[in-house]
């Protein structure tokens, strides 16, 4: 089976070996990779690759950056790639990952904010966001260990990253990035159920 092959079969793995490699090469080389590929208001227009570069580098000094975000791509991501395939969950996972960072360099740009981001979380909540259209009655635990529906915990983690742009809640998070991926997760999420009429039937 040759790359190509595989890619047609599953893109969620290959996403977490890059990410991997990508953290291992922030240890390896140092500031200097991870300062040139991630996101910067300062060079939003001038370094565009950033847009897409940043969602797969980390924090270097904070392991459970890393393992959050690949934790929820392994285990949410097979539910919305089974639903519409790998290339199309592909498009979806840079898409919103894209936008999400469009959204944050915008947003600090216009409160006159120099801005700096790294991390998949922005393409982890637009993931989230298809899923909460498509399967808003799915059962997971929220932080591990309170049980409620995808919808109500999506409801949730909009409020807390809602309030976390007003300065409640943890520092060095980009809640308006998150946001802008939920966002347009959400809206994709619809245009599938509506336009495309695709459809999950779960046992809940």
């Amino acid at each position: 089976m040759n790359f190509k092959q595989m890619l047609d079969e599953d893109v969620i793995r290959p996403l977490i070996v890059i990410n991997l490699i990508f953290f291992a090469l922030e240890f390896i080389i140092g500031n200097s990779f991870t300062n040139s590929l991630m996101l910067s208001s300062q060079h939003f227009l001038t370094e565009p690759w950033r847009l897409l570069t940043h969602m797969f580098l980390h924090n270097q000094n904070s392991l459970s950056h890393l393992f959050f975000n690949m934790y929820a791509l392994f285990i949410f991501g097979p539910l919305v790639q089974q639903v519409v395939g790998p290339k199309k969950f592909l498009q979806i996972y840079l898409g919103t990952g894209l936008i999400a960072a469009i959204v944050a360099n915008s947003y600090h740009l216009l409160l006159g904010q120099t801005f700096t981001g790294l991390g998949a979380s922005g393409a982890i909540m637009g993931i989230l966001g298809v899923m909460i259209i498509l399967i808003p009655r799915m059962k997971l635990l929220l932080f591990f260990f309170i049980p409620m529906p995808l919808w109500i915990a999506g409801i949730l983690w909009f409020i807390l990253d809602t309030l976390g742009l007003f300065g409640y809640g943890m520092g060095g998070v980009a809640n308006i990035a998150h946001l802008g991926g939920m966002i347009s997760g959400l809206l994709i999420g619809l245009y599938l159920k509506k336009v495309k009429k695709v459809s999950v039937v779960m046992r809940y």
